[in-house]
């Protein structure tokens, strides 16, 4: 068995350990967040947090992780609080979505290794493909994150998911058929 830490909490695999560690955070631990993009580590969809590193997720074993601290878009802010999450949507940086948690989790990374990146810094980090082509406001989402990281600058917040226990909980009124057409 495979063991290693996902999101905070002690995860061990009964998987062949060669599988690689987006498999097992998707199918065995159903966070599908890192999602597979190309397989061949060329497009950043599947990055998430290996002991503080950007790690392309299709492209290492569950092996390799052993004793590892992962972190997944899941487990990066569940309320979408992360300065990154924030920025992203303030920005617009957000179209279809399937790379945005590649590209969360990348930046994530660089923001807690360089506090201030220049727009060459991001550029050179943040190698993700996004055929949406948001890349001029991803830069300006990195640099806004990091101002809010830094308590320089504050966002309101983005509603958090799902559906509030009181909306869920309300009544729905009886359908009442209208006349024949």
């Amino acid at each position: 068995m495979t063991a290693f830490t996902v999101n905070n909490q002690p995860v061990r695999y009964r998987m062949d350990p060669e599988t690689p560690l987006l498999w097992a955070l998707r199918d065995a631990s159903n966070l599908t967040g890192a999602k597979y993009g190309c397989g061949t580590g060329d497009c950043g969809a599947c990055i998430v947090d290996v002991d503080g590193n950007a790690v392309k997720s299709c492209q290492i074993s569950i092996a390799a992780v052993e004793g590892a601290f992962v972190t997944t878009v899941e487990g990066l802010s569940r309320d979408r609080s992360h300065p990154v999450q924030q920025a992203m949507v303030a920005e617009n940086a957000v179209q279809c979505g399937f790379c945005t948690p590649g590209i969360v989790m990348a930046a994530s990374v660089l923001l807690k290794k360089n506090a201030n990146p220049s727009e060459a810094e991001i550029e050179a980090a943040i190698t993700n493909l996004c055929r949406c082509g948001v890349y001029p406001r991803l830069v300006r989402a990195i640099q806004r994150a990091a101002r809010v990281q830094a308590g320089r600058e504050t966002i309101a917040a983005a509603p958090p998911p799902g559906i509030d226990p009181a909306d869920a909980a309300r009544a729905v009124p009886a359908l009442t058929p209208g006349p024949a057409r």
